[in-house]
């Protein structure tokens, strides 16, 4: 906190309400040396006057100790971007559960195709063999990626790309 900064921004504020020194100190129940002092940066004024003097200029504490205004324009800045966070947020929702639906598609349909080689007793032939295992094959790699993407680890998967992806990129 910088006392200086606290006492300008402090001398500004009485300013803004065309007061002085005087009439301020008469309305918080101090010399108007105390008001001098603060505005020098001196000294700070006692917590229960920083709350008058926070009513009585309509601002927050925290920007009396941080000696300016928080604009409007920062805090729509702020909101801004949140916004785009949480756009960019569900995009990458949005691009990562379609690409699980297809996933889950696919694997229904691998599942299908099994089913119809063994129904028809096909799976122990020489060429319907190897598709049975391709297909039993993707599918548990499928519940795999399912099971890893749904769990707790998925958030550190993604995070794990994002760092590659700053990197490379």
């Amino acid at each position: 906190m910088d006392q200086q900064k606290v006492g300008q921004f402090l001398k500004k504020l009485r300013n803004e309400k065309t007061i002085t020194q005087e009439q301020l100190a008469e309305m918080l129940g101090v010399s108007n040396r105390s008001i001098s002092r603060w505005e020098n940066g001196a000294t700070m004024p006692d917590f229960d006057l920083l709350i008058q003097l926070a009513k009585f200029y309509d601002i927050e504490i925290g920007e009396i100790l941080d000696g300016e205004r928080r604009n409007e324009n920062m805090d729509k800045q702020t909101e801004d971007t949140l916004l785009k966070i949480a756009d960019y947020n569900n995009t990458e929702r949005e691009f990562f559960s379609k690409r699980i639906f297809y996933a889950f598609i696919a694997g229904v349909i691998g599942m299908l195709i099994y089913m119809v080689i063994d129904i028809l007793g096909l799976s122990d032939v020489q060429p319907y063999e190897v598709i049975v295992d391709v297909v039993l094959g993707f599918d548990l790699g499928i519940l795999l990626t399912g099971a890893l993407y749904s769990s707790k680890y998925s958030s550190k998967i993604r995070a794990f790309k994002m760092r590659l992806l700053k990197r490379n990129g």
